[in-house]
């Protein structure tokens, strides 16, 4: 084989590569072109009214008018905080519970039929009793965020402890790990890759939860937002809220992604 050949061969992966990059990149942009062209011509041709259909033109205007105004940036961080507190007390407290379970197979047993009850019970059922426990305004927001997530995450954490090889206990064993340390150095480690993937589902169910538990326990947050543009039929503020919703969702989903390239997250994903 000749030098020339060699080098054309060593550097068709890069090509390769470089070129799958560039299309990764590329296409989501050429699918948010079509979306917008695709709705800009069913607002042109009237093939749904303009009171139940605003167009792209109407959304701009309602995004500058409610920036001005002051009210898109209010709701926004009146949401992310209460999210934020529901998420990671959640997780907080849902991470230690399942990793116990997962360690106690009496205890499992015993706990995954409440468990399961109350991760089909949905957390707009709870509704009733949040504004009555917690009136209105951030606890009963929070408190629905938290009766979303806690359930499904206890029983993903308490589910990935139960695929850890034995050799992983084995292995302890020997070292003499018991108690908090096995729990530290061993279990929590190995399902690290797991918590962080249910981590992402979690978030996204708490994002979703927020936005109805606005609508009615609330006088502020994007949920009370859409509710707001709904009562006033200003579907073209609605439409700005749910771009808003959509596009904060996707970007916190991107952080908790991140995680998972940690070098010692990593491996899990690998083994």
């Amino acid at each position: 084989m000749s030098k020339t050949d060699q080098q054309l061969q060593s550097s068709t992966p890069n090509s390769l590569k470089k070129h799958t990059d560039i299309k990764g990149i590329i296409s989501p942009f050429i699918v948010l072109f079509s979306m917008l062209i695709l709705w800009w011509f069913v607002c042109t041709f009237n093939i749904f009214p303009s009171y139940a259909l605003p167009s792209p033109e109407d959304v701009l205007k309602s995004f500058k008018e409610e920036i001005v105004a002051g009210r898109l940036v209010n709701d926004i961080i009146a949401s992310l905080w209460r999210v934020v507190i529901g998420f990671f007390l959640s997780a907080g407290l849902a991470i230690p519970v399942g990793l116990w379970l997962g360690q106690h197979a009496a205890s499992r047993r015993a706990f995954l039929p409440m468990l399961n009850f109350f991760r089909f019970l949905s957390p707009l059922a709870w509704i009733p009793f949040a504004i009555l426990w917690f009136h209105i305004g951030d606890k009963p927001a929070i408190f629905l965020i938290f009766m979303a997530a806690f359930f499904p995450l206890v029983l993903a954490v308490m589910s990935a402890v139960a695929t850890i090889p034995t050799i992983y206990f084995r292995v302890a064993h020997d070292y003499n790990y018991k108690g908090f340390a096995l729990i530290t150095k061993v279990t929590f480690p190995a399902v690290l890759p797991q918590i962080i993937t249910a981590l992402r589902v979690i978030y996204g169910i708490a994002w979703v939860v927020i936005v109805a538990a606005e609508m009615v326990g609330c006088q502020d947050g994007l949920g009370y937002g859409i509710w707001e543009a709904r009562n006033g039929l200003r579907l073209d503020s609605a439409v700005c809220y749910m771009i808003v919703i959509g596009l904060i969702g996707m970007g916190i989903d991107r952080i908790l992604i991140q995680f998972t390239k940690l070098p010692n997250v990593r491996w899990g994903y690998e083994r």
